[in-house]
C-alpha cells in the first residue's frame, strides 16, 4: 500500500476578495447572509480541491458565526485554510473580513465547513494528510478533532 501523501496548510490556503455592491445587500443595507454563505462555500471548496487535488463536495457547515455586518463599498476578504483532515474529509476554516478604504480589516464572520474528496462516481476517497507546523496549527488541529467527534455524536443522535 502506498504511503499517504501529506500537504502543508499553506499549500491550499486562499485569500479571495469581493467588492460589496448593492445587489449583495439585504433590505437593511448590510451584506446578505445568503450571499456570504455562497462565497464562503466557494472559498472552502477551492481550499479543499487544492488540498485533495480532486473534486470535492460540501457535506456540512459545522459553524457559521456572524460577528458584524458589512456595507456597500466594503471589500469583503475571505481567508480559507485546512484545519483538520480525516480519511476523506477535510475541515476548512474561512475567516471573513470587511476591509475599509484605508485597508483596515474587521472580522465579520468565521465558518467551518466539512468537505469530502470524491471519485468520478461521487464516492468518498482518501485525501492527503495534513502536516502540522507550529503551535497555532496544532491548536486548530486539536479543536478540529473535537469538532469532528461532536459531528459524529450529533450524526448518531439524528442531527
Amino acid at each position: 500500500m502506498a504511503e499517504r501523501k501529506m500537504k502543508r496548510v499553506e499549500d491550499s490556503m486562499i485569500e479571495q476578495s469581493h467588492l460589496l455592491m448593492p445587489r449583495s445587500l439585504n433590505p437593511a443595507g448590510f451584506l446578505f447572509g445568503g450571499e456570504l454563505l455562497a462565497w464562503i462555500d466557494e472559498a472552502a471548496g477551492i481550499v479543499a480541491r487544492r488540498h485533495a487535488e480532486m473534486n470535492v463536495v460540501t457535506v456540512a457547515i459545522d459553524n457559521m458565526y456572524f460577528k458584524a455586518g458589512a456595507k456597500v463599498n466594503d471589500t469583503i476578504v475571505l481567508v480559507g485554510r485546512v484545519t483538520h483532515v480525516g480519511r476523506s474529509s477535510m475541515e476548512i476554516r474561512v475567516d471573513t473580513y470587511a476591509e475599509k478604504l484605508d485597508g483596515i480589516r474587521m472580522m465579520i464572520n468565521r465558518a467551518y465547513f466539512v468537505m469530502v474528496g470524491t471519485d468520478e462516481h461521487q464516492r468518498p476517497v482518501e485525501v492527503p494528510g495534513l502536516i502540522i507546523e507550529g503551535v497555532t496549527q496544532q491548536i486548530e488541529w486539536e479543536a478540529g478533532q473535537k469538532r469532528a467527534e461532536l459531528r459524529k455524536i450529533r450524526k448518531n443522535e439524528g442531527y
